[in-house]
């Protein structure tokens, strides 16, 4: 795979993480409740790292597909990031003086890794836009060594990009607890808005 692939692939990534999404909504939910930061991108980008090995180990090929299997994905994923949406709108929460260590914090790092792991958004990069820039002749890696390669740039991508939003948010709105409750509520609001789109969207191609 040579160096043009590699920018080229990079410039979409960047572009698809940039769009402000569920990921989005619960990074910037978890910084403004006092959460840590660290933990929910760990956690979104651990989400993107199983779908890097079931990318890598062809997985990815068989949900693509079985149509009904994508489906209850899909499905699966927009129900929980309704019920999560929910549960950010009807306890908003403000920042937190210093960095509040919470008993939950296990929970902080499974809520991003739901979240990114049935994330359609991710589900489309894995299944048609990452094998798009794949070299499948005169390679000198195996696919399936690429597909790693592409997804653990797609990690990095998200990584830096969520923790910057993460901690712009909290820094920013971190002495304004009117303006970071009303923000906490936009992306609980996003989150609980996407679900039901696709919700709607995929009931509407099932009928």
């Amino acid at each position: 795979m040579d160096s043009g692939t590699l920018i080229s692939f990079l410039a979409v990534d960047l572009l698809l993480v940039c769009v402000p999404g569920a990921d989005w909504a619960y990074v910037i939910a978890a910084g403004l409740r006092g959460r840590s930061v660290g933990l929910a991108v760990t956690g979104l980008v651990s989400g993107y790292a199983l779908h890097t090995a079931l990318a890598a180990a062809g997985l990815a090929v068989l949900v693509a597909g079985s149509p009904a299997l994508l489906t209850a994905l899909t499905v699966a994923g927009a129900v929980y990031l309704v019920w999560l949406g929910w549960s950010v709108l009807r306890r908003p929460g403000v920042p937190r003086a210093g960095e509040a260590v919470e008993r939950d914090r296990w929970r902080v790092f499974l809520r991003g890794a739901t979240i990114s792991g049935l994330n359609p958004k991710g589900l489309l990069l894995y299944l048609s836009v990452l094998p798009q820039f794949l070299v499948t002749h005169d390679a000198r890696l195996p696919v399936p060594a690429q597909t790693a390669g592409l997804g653990l740039l797609h990690m990095a991508c998200c990584a830096a990009v969520y923790a910057t939003v993460g901690v712009l948010a909290r820094r920013l709105l971190g002495a304004r607890p009117a303006a970071a409750r009303a923000v906490t509520r936009t992306s609980g609001a996003a989150m609980l808005g996407i679900g039901a789109f696709l919700l709607v969207q995929r009931l509407a191609l099932g009928g």
